[in-house]
């Protein structure tokens, strides 16, 4: 618990009133206001919890203005070019990297549970085949209390640990499925001799009827994708599922709620939207078109994938995605792919333009990724369950560090209210 050594002090109606300002390891001082609306009678007003801590929390740190992503500590982009995505995992449940032995038993527990309950192939197919894949994935992820009983009560710890495992291993069991089932094609079940990366391509794009070998090359980028988003902090989905879970819910109800959030366009579509505008851009040609299209102000037009919310300076995670990005490409090649040849040669342009360094607009994560996802065979319809599922583990970890909060209480926010005042109910004859 971080402590206060200092005040704010604030005055209103000729009433001083005290504040303790709390200190932590990493970003600027927060002002503890729990004790505002007793002792002051008013509440703060803060539209989309810009500039409000809602937690405490020991797990990811951002720095926007300097570009910082820190998982426990450890710098992202060490993470993504020295360690793999269980390992990773392993961190942000425990706290810190897993001794060799450690990591063997942790990576054979989830490989031993990326198998689904049988019965759960038949409410796949209560679905519509055109149903987006992240709908299924909503309904699905949240029926898992359904079928796993054991796992449900928060208030065991043997409990909460078994449903953290089962989630993070089959997730990629349920996202392929959904995949499969959105093209017509047989599931395939996972292997356990296959890495967490591999055995999920190998259930996308394998079928029954033909060997299907996992160019390492793709594998790995796909475990970078999973590394890199696999948690960012107080985001939308990250809060939704830590509200969820104050009421007390069920870690299946928790994950699906974080799902359904990260479906809204604003958040979890950006990769998507990105290759998108790629299409829009269509032709090689036609990108100094769109790049003074995006430099004039009068023009709602955006060049999605350049900038972000949170990073001012840039993306810590796009240089690693970025070196996947060049390996994918030059293993799969892109001469037969416009959309494709776009994104590089728009990368090539925004970078070399002084409007996009002087504004700081550099291609994100999202630009790299929808790149991979797209060179890979991916439709931009699985992008989203495939950022889902990298996801999964900071949800979870985000749950679980709430649960073992002293402080917790059920999220209830305030409001400032502008409706009418009270007034007395009219008979409808006299209205």
């Amino acid at each position: 618990m971080a402590e206060s050594n200092r005040t704010a002090s604030f005055t209103l109606d000729g009433k001083s009133h005290e504040l303790p300002v709390l200190s932590p390891t990493e970003g600027p001082d927060v002002v503890d206001i729990r004790k505002l609306y007793s002792n002051a009678d008013v509440f703060t007003y803060d539209p989309g919890f810009t500039s409000t801590a809602a937690c405490e929390s020991a797990i990811t740190f951002i720095d926007g203005d300097e570009g910082v992503l820190l998982h426990r500590g450890y710098p992202i982009g060490q993470l993504a070019e020295k360690s793999h995505y269980l390992e990773v995992c392993y961190l942000l449940l425990y706290g810190e990297l897993p001794s060799a032995d450690k990591l063997e038993t942790f990576e054979t527990t989830v490989t031993r549970h990326t198998m689904i309950h049988e019965q759960m192939h038949n409410f796949f197919r209560g679905f519509r085949r055109d149903a987006h894949p992240m709908a299924t994935m909503v309904g699905v992820v949240g029926a898992m209390s359904a079928f796993y009983h054991d796992s449900t009560d928060i208030n065991d710890s043997w409990q909460r640990e078994v449903a953290s495992f089962r989630l993070i291993a089959k997730m990629p069991t349920i996202a392929a499925m959904a995949y499969k089932y959105s093209i017509g094609q047989p599931f395939i079940y996972p292997r356990n001799d296959l890495d967490y990366a591999a055995n999920f391509l190998n259930m996308c794009f394998s079928v029954p009827s033909e060997r299907y070998d996992v160019d390492p090359i793709l594998a790995r980028a796909m475990d970078r994708i999973f590394t890199l988003h696999a948690d960012h902090e107080q985001n939308a989905s990250t809060s939704t599922v830590r509200l969820a879970s104050s009421s007390g819910a069920n870690p299946f109800a928790c994950i699906a709620a974080g799902i359904a959030c990260l479906w809204g366009p604003a958040h979890g579509g950006a990769n998507q939207a990105c290759l998108e505008m790629l299409r829009q851009i269509g032709t090689v040609d036609r990108i100094p078109e769109f790049i003074a299209r995006a430099k004039d102000k009068d023009d709602p037009f955006r060049l999605m994938g350049f900038g972000h919310r949170v990073y001012k300076n840039f993306d810590p995670r796009a240089t690693v995605m970025k070196q996947s990005a060049d390996e994918v490409l030059e293993l799969l090649g892109i001469e037969d792919n416009p959309t494709l040849q776009v994104a590089k040669e728009l990368e090539k342009q925004a970078l070399a333009d002084p409007y996009f360094a002087e504004k700081k607009l550099f291609p994100n994560v999202d630009f790299y990724s929808g790149i991979i996802l797209e060179a890979m065979g991916f439709p931009t319809s699985m992008f989203t369950p495939i950022f889902a599922l990298s996801r999964t583990v900071g949800w979870i970890s985000q749950w679980k560090e709430q649960l073992s909060d002293p402080a917790l209480k059920i999220g209830r926010p305030r409001q400032l209210y502008t409706g009418a005042a009270q007034r007395d109910y009219v008979d409808v004859e006299n209205r």
